[in-house]
């Protein structure tokens, strides 16, 4: 049995609960980084198969498309590369630019259909990619690269209804002109598109994704800060053809949407529940290839016309019955932990505890978490910080992090040691954040078994100082079963 894009309506019987943690260093079953940025996830005979950019260390544009299938969404195998990049190839060569793929099922030619920005190296082309497949995994062929109805296509997405009609969203470009997000519907083959559906004029947006609950359409889309994260926004219609709403944001403003951009929908279908999940990347511009991934729950009232991200650390997700729940975890907090050198306690009338420990720097000034409890497993542990190094960040493209025309730092990177292993450090990326907003972000530890471990923070270097960020509080998580 076929499932397109994003009807994605998943009913499995066999997965149990996995843990989903949103930001973390996901790892395939061979023990690899997953590489699939911007990407989407169609569903086949009940398993999930995510496609996406595959960025590496020297690599990150024209990497072509690499694919991974799941049971469950947490556990993920690796199938190489769908869309392998061509030497000397207009189109899919390595200098290429092959971004944001989607991949749906075309029932009249009873073969897979890949659809992309295809670009080069200047964005000058703006065009849209087709490549096809008679198996989900590929290999994809390439067929060609179009210019939409005529005009230009950037940042791209898809969406399938529950009518198992296929659309592109897309924004047109960066230019004076190329300033709307346009839904134009596919013909009956996904070969092409045949009309316009609705425009989004002059709101100068991209990564576009579509969710249907059945009574409502929400269109979610980023603003244009490049690779800097923003403040996410949605719109609502009873049609696709609109009208629509006026744009509201989905997550906290300050949050900068949890330091994530949007691209992709999942509605899983249970038997107890339908929960619509928000397939975001965690853009790293200083080392892509590093780039995580934020998948989160979104709750949705269509009464009320709202929808919002809902932010765990750790949340178990069962695709058979669609139900979520958060993990609980032991709070460990600054004030109570103990600090060396310049390292100090500050008050901040916003954190759990009212205090922040401040002045991490380097292996000199770092703060430590005592009588910590562990299992002798690997075990998440998230970080909850404060880094406002870039107050610059905004919605609005270019700018400098400060008035004086600094360069942008974008994340802090803290070391981590448990039980004073100076030999086994390990990094840990702490994002900017706004002023009074605290953020967290999740490293995975092995603790001995008993409750008197340590977990020292200090600063590792970032490409301009060895600071690492304030420091709230820290929550250890059990691990999986």
């Amino acid at each position: 049995m076929h499932r397109s894009l994003a009807l994605l309506l998943v009913i499995l019987g066999f997965c149990q609960a996995k843990y989903i943690v949103p930001g973390g260093r996901w790892h395939d079953t061979n023990g690899s980084l997953i590489s699939a940025h911007a990407g989407g996830i169609t569903v086949v005979n009940d398993t999930f198969w995510w496609f996406g950019e595959y960025k590496v260390e020297g690599q990150v544009e024209g990497g072509g498309v690499s694919v991974y299938s799941s049971p469950d969404l947490a556990t993920w195998t690796s199938h190489g590369l769908a869309l392998t990049p061509i030497p000397g190839h207009q189109y899919i060569s390595p200098q290429a630019i092959i971004q944001r793929p989607k991949v749906v099922w075309s029932e009249p030619k009873q073969e897979y259909h890949m659809w992309w920005h295809a670009d080069n190296s200047s964005y000058g082309w703006l065009l849209q990619g087709l490549a096809t497949s008679p198996n989900i995994s590929g290999p994809y062929t390439f067929q060609t690269a179009v210019s939409p109805l005529g005009n230009w296509s950037q940042d791209f997405g898809m969406f399938t209804d529950i009518d198992g009609s296929s659309y592109a969203l897309y924004s047109n470009g960066d230019s004076a002109q190329g300033r709307d997000d346009i839904v134009a519907k596919f013909n009956a083959d996904v070969t092409a598109l045949e009309e316009i559906v609705y425009t989004f004029q002059d709101f100068d947006l991209e990564a576009p994704s579509i969710v249907n609950t059945g009574k409502s359409y929400y269109a979610i889309m980023s603003h244009k800060t490049g690779y800097r994260p923003n403040n996410v926004v949605a719109f609502r219609a009873k049609s696709l053809s609109g009208p629509w709403s006026q744009p509201f944001p989905i997550a906290p403003l300050g949050t900068r949407t949890y330091n994530s951009q949007s691209g992709f929908t999942l509605t899983i279908k249970g038997t107890r529940k339908t929960t619509y999940l928000y397939i975001g990347d965690q853009w790293d511009s200083n080392s892509l290839w590093e780039s995580r991934y934020i998948w989160l729950p979104m709750d949705i009232d269509d009464r009320k016309g709202t929808l919002k991200l809902v932010w765990n650390d750790i949340y178990d997700l069962n695709v058979k019955t669609g139900e979520y729940k958060a993990v609980a975890g032991k709070t460990y907090y600054a004030k109570d932990a103990s600090t060396t050198g310049n390292a100090w306690k500050q008050e901040a009338n916003f954190a759990s505890e009212g205090i922040v420990a401040t002045g991490i720097y380097g292996n000199d000034s770092t703060i430590t978490f005592s009588g910590i409890e562990g299992t002798g497993k690997p075990q998440w542990v998230s970080f909850y910080y404060l880094n406002t190094d870039d107050m610059g960040f905004g919605d609005q493209p270019g700018g400098s992090p400060d008035r004086i025309g600094g360069a942008w730092q974008l994340r802090r990177i803290a070391s981590v040691v448990v039980n004073g292993k100076t030999d086994q450090v390990e990094s840990l990326f702490q994002r900017d954040s706004n002023k009074g907003i605290i953020l967290s972000t999740p490293l995975l530890l092995t603790l001995d078994q008993g409750g008197t471990n340590t977990i020292t923070v200090g600063g590792l270097y970032n490409g301009k100082s060895y600071n690492g960020a304030d420091l709230d509080k820290i929550v250890v998580y059990p691990p999986e079963n």
